[in-house]
């Protein structure tokens, strides 16, 4: 769409999409809309924010989308940044009632980025954030090298997503309540040689001293990116400032990664009501309708966060709309209140919160769910219990389908070795991939490093210690 009527007319549907927005009671940051090519589009959608720093794994990202949408595999409509104002991309190459829908649909991700409780704590500017990001990481390629900075990006970036969901709401303790550092140089082993062999020890202190156990950190850290940024022995402070980074631009995303149902879910439904406000002629309310279902198109192999929040959200307004008998008296639920029950949900919930409470028996059956896996060279159904179907969704959403990591010992072995746990939680974890993954913990941590897991029913530990990987039953080991 390259006219300049066509330009015309969408400035004048933002005009009114704004307004039936607006009347509905959302309530969206402005929005800025960019006209941009497939290029830029995909560009910014596989780097997560314009500017941000360069790594490979973008490119990758980048060209496998692009390849995708060359080929009429798959497509990008829109993209929106989290920021205030909101900046969206509308493409060229789409039509313009498709680019009237995205602005609609846009409408609604600025409304929950604004109002829902997951997004308070976010920067609004963190477009501005990544480009000083990424001019420092550069001016570290300069000083450094940039195979340098590249290796190091590449340990960093293969655990960027084990930060602390909960960061934002834990109260950190206060500089002098926080433990020592473990050692950081080949003789700080000795740093307490005297008082081991002080005369001046009482014999309660001397006992206290040699079998009280040490711990650090106190507790489990879930924060891995942190911890090391703050307690890896040997990194030079440009090493840790990228570990910072990294970390940072992670807890943005993080918002977006616990409410991707239920905020994809909440676009389309307000996309859907405001188009049908809108005057369109036969031939662009039958392109709406086609549009609209391919986006919500339900998969038989994955679910499609479009569809499945869409459906719940009606669900919510009927059921609230119309409550049962037994839910007015036992309840108190008044008819009429679906709207209001809605910008409820929108406020207060996440992914979890919204599929435990509101992924009932009847949508279950209605959307045909079910829990599959494969037997030999066919897939077959296990189970189509409803709640156990429910139970097997949320569980594959906690920690955004990531295993859950903790640092459970940074001195082990007393020789600050790092040992981490695998709260196994049904998913085993890729025994390969997680050897590898040490090597670059080790690169980060500089020491021996350690992961427990579960592993076929058993407890396994997997080690790297700089020179060559190693696993241990420790069930056998122990038993």
């Amino acid at each position: 769409m390259t006219e300049d009527k066509d330009l015309d007319e969408l400035a004048n549907a933002e005009e009114q999409i704004i307004e039936i927005a607006r009347r509905f009671g959302l309530d969206p940051f402005p929005v800025f809309f960019e006209l941009v090519t497939s290029y830029k589009m995909y560009e910014d959608a596989a780097y997560g924010l314009p500017a941000r720093f360069n790594h490979w794994t973008r490119g990758k990202a980048f060209y496998r989308m692009k390849t995708q949408y060359d080929y009429g595999l798959s497509k990008i409509y829109e993209v929106i940044f989290n920021t205030n104002p909101a900046v969206a991309y509308l493409m060229e190459q789409n039509d313009l009632l498709q680019n009237k829908v995205v602005i609609a649909h846009v409408m609604g991700h600025s409304d929950f980025f604004k109002n829902n409780a997951y997004f308070q704590h976010t920067s609004r500017r963190m477009i501005e954030k990544v480009g000083i990001h990424a001019d420092r990481i550069h001016k570290y390629e300069f000083d450094h090298g940039e195979q340098e900075v590249e290796r190091f990006l590449d340990a960093v970036l293969s655990i960027e997503e084990h930060i602390d969901p909960n960061a934002f709401s834990r109260r950190r303790p206060d500089k002098q309540e926080e433990p020592a550092k473990p050692g950081s140089g080949p003789y700080d082993d000795l740093w307490d040689l005297e008082k081991r062999n002080s005369i001046f020890l009482e014999d309660d202190e001397e006992e206290e001293y040699f079998h009280k156990p040490r711990k650090f950190p106190p507790e489990p850290e879930k924060d891995i990116l942190r911890f090391l940024a703050e307690h890896a022995p040997d990194l030079e402070e440009w090493q840790r400032d990228i570990i910072m980074i990294v970390r940072e631009e992670m807890l943005y995303f993080l918002p977006q990664m616990q409410t991707k149902t239920l905020n994809e879910g909440w676009a389309s439904y307000w996309h859907a009501r405001t188009m049908r406000e809108m005057e369109l002629t036969d031939a662009e309310a039958a392109s709406f309708a086609q549009m609209h279902a391919g986006v919500l198109a339900p998969s038989r192999t994955h679910l499609n966060p479009y569809h499945l929040g869409y459906k719940i959200l009606e669900d919510i307004e009927h059921r609230w709309d119309h409550p049962t008998k037994e839910e007015q008296e036992r309840l108190g639920r008044k008819p009429g209140q679906g709207r209001a029950k809605l910008f409820e949900v929108r406020e207060l919930e996440n992914d979890v919160s919204f599929l435990r409470n509101y992924l009932t028996k009847d949508l279950v059956a209605d959307l045909d769910l079910y829990i599959y896996k494969k037997e030999g060279d066919e897939w077959v159904i296990v189970e189509k219990d409803w709640e156990k179907v429910r139970d097997s969704i949320v569980a594959s959403m906690t920690n955004f389908g990531y295993p859950y990591l903790v640092i459970e010992d940074a001195d082990y072995h007393r020789n600050s070795e790092l040992y981490l746990k695998h709260y196994f939680e049904g998913q085993e974890l890729d025994l390969v991939y997680g050897e590898k993954t040490l090597q670059y913990v080790y690169q980060l941590w500089g020491r021996p490093v350690h992961l427990e897991t579960l592993y076929d029913g058993r407890r396994v530990l997997l080690s790297y210690d700089g020179d060559k990987n190693q696993r241990i039953n420790l069930d056998k080991e122990r038993g």
